[in-house]
């Protein structure tokens, strides 16, 4: 598949409406950057902008092109323009023989697309379940027998499942329900985690239906889950502040650990119900409470102001929780923290 861009003008509208306070540059920005592979738009935009994550303001694109935005290659020149006294960042290509610029057509395998962030981080979290949401679990196709000699199976062993809805699909993944996810505010559980346990190839349709395992991150037995297993899909949607006031909270840090920090994946109480989406960005925050013990050795506590420490970009979103990545992270991320509108 080929994409035909312009490498000239990336974006030709008005900047989004939502920015809160003008853009600062960083000290001393380049005139320029060459991008190359490996190169993602949070990091290139890093090198101009304080705030990298509002690249979508600094390349002045509207909410068509944050939803479908242009692409950048590797060769592609990035210039830093002041002439209109605001910055703003466009395209454009070095031309051979000359390093001089020049507006030029061309095209690209979109493999070669310069990503909004890293994509190997989030590709795991999203080609594999991640929640299934209450009510959800029954309909699931699950492991009702497995080979005769055998309580577990791994790589290469045969199951047998019921429920396969579709005989059409060949390729699965194999889940557990792992704990509940609640709502800190409510007490109401909003999902289940999906503990992932490997790759499956339906072999014979049927009631049971054959399975062979083909790749098993876990041992799998009778009662386990699975889901067709859809293609890896990373979504370009770039990184933007959500239209309405978020007031979310961390509900799990992925991996079952207590406490996370740059990198790590987070669950959120809200998601499509509360009007969140893929790109957008979050700062989270830090209830503190001070404390002092006084010569009697008794102890009282004073709450000061909350602290925002770090950013997360939403990657995946189910009806009512979301999934980001932490990024810019000053101090460790804990369960119970809140996430609004940056």
């Amino acid at each position: 598949m080929v994409r035909i861009i312009s490498a000239l003008i990336l974006a030709v509208t008005a900047a989004c409406a939502s920015a809160a306070e003008p853009l600062k540059l960083v000290d001393n920005p380049p005139d320029r950057h060459i991008v190359v592979r490996g190169d993602t738009l949070w990091g290139i935009s890093g090198k101009f902008l304080q705030q990298p994550w509002r690249w979508p303001e600094i390349w002045q694109m509207n909410k068509a092109e944050i939803k479908n935005p242009h692409l950048i290659y590797p060769g592609d020149v990035v210039i830093l323009d002041m002439s209109s006294g605001n910055p703003r960042l466009r395209l454009g290509k070095q031309h051979q023989g000359t390093g001089k610029l020049q507006p030029q057509v061309y095209s690209q395998a979109v493999q070669q697309v310069i990503p909004s962030i890293p994509p190997n981080v989030i590709e795991p979290f999203i080609s594999k379940p991640l929640v299934i949401e209450p009510g959800a679990h029954d309909g699931k196709a699950r492991i009702v027998a497995t080979q005769e000699d055998r309580m577990l199976v791994g790589n290469g062993d045969e199951a047998f499942v019921s429920g396969i809805p579709d005989a059409s699909v060949e390729k699965w993944h194999v889940f557990r329900p792992g704990k509940e996810l609640k709502d800190p505010e409510t007490g109401e559980v909003i999902a289940h985690e999906a503990f992932f346990l490997g790759h499956a190839r339906l072999i014979r349709p049927g009631e049971p239906a054959t399975i062979q395992i083909t790749q098993a991150k876990q041992e799998i037995g009778r009662g386990d889950r699975l889901l067709p297993a859809p293609p890896p899909e990373i979504i370009s949607y770039v990184p933007h502040r959500p239209d309405q006031e978020v007031a979310a909270k961390v509900v799990s840090i992925y991996g079952g650990v207590n406490e996370g920090g740059t990198s790590s994946v987070v669950a959120l109480n809200r998601g499509k119900n509360s009007g969140l989406e893929i790109g957008h960005v979050l700062a989270l925050f830090r209830n503190r409470v001070s404390i002092n013990v006084d010569t009697d050795g008794r102890r009282s506590s004073t709450q000061i102001p909350e602290e925002r420490y770090a950013l997360a970009f939403v990657f995946r979103v189910f009806d009512g929780i979301a999934y980001a990545l932490v990024v810019d992270s000053s101090k460790s991320v804990i369960v119970g923290d809140s996430a609004r509108n940056p």
